[in-house]
């Protein structure tokens, strides 16, 4: 483990633009949020959802949470109709959560309005640049 110093000028430039970028996605995404009366976390849960039926356990290690402090989210969104629960298919004692049909249409308009919202930061790029930048972040997410 390093502490830091022998990072060079261009590292700490990089990581401050990483940093600056993501403290700014980060706000774009929380107004969105509590536009809804979402947390973070429950956006993200709800994003997840709109491509995969995770089982809770799968779902807690996604995202990196207990599986109380899932269930607690999960029981949540169920209240407010955006969530189901079925047994698995593959495992009786697994239960498997999905979007229900209000769940989809609010995945889909937090969708837009992120787009929305993000969408003035990368239209700065030219095409080849957003590609490229698409590129560059899924290299550093592997």
């Amino acid at each position: 483990m390093t502490d830091g110093t022998d990072r060079t000028p261009q590292a700490d430039e990089v990581l401050d633009s990483l940093v600056q970028v993501s403290f700014t996605v980060i706000a774009l995404v929380s107004q969105v949020a509590a536009a809804h009366d979402l947390s973070l976390t429950q956006v993200r849960v709800l994003t997840i959802l709109r491509d995969h039926q995770p089982t809770m356990a799968g779902l807690a290690a996604h995202l990196g949470l207990e599986r109380s402090t899932v269930s607690g989210l999960i029981d949540r969104a169920v209240k407010r109709g955006l969530v189901r629960r079925d047994a698995s298919s593959d495992d009786a004692r697994a239960v498997r959560v999905s979007l229900s049909p209000d769940g989809y249409l609010l995945a889909a308009r937090l969708t837009d309005e992120l787009a929305r919202r993000i969408s003035p930061m990368v239209d700065l790029l030219n095409p080849a640049e957003q590609k490229r930048l698409v590129a560059l972040l899924r290299g550093l997410l592997e």
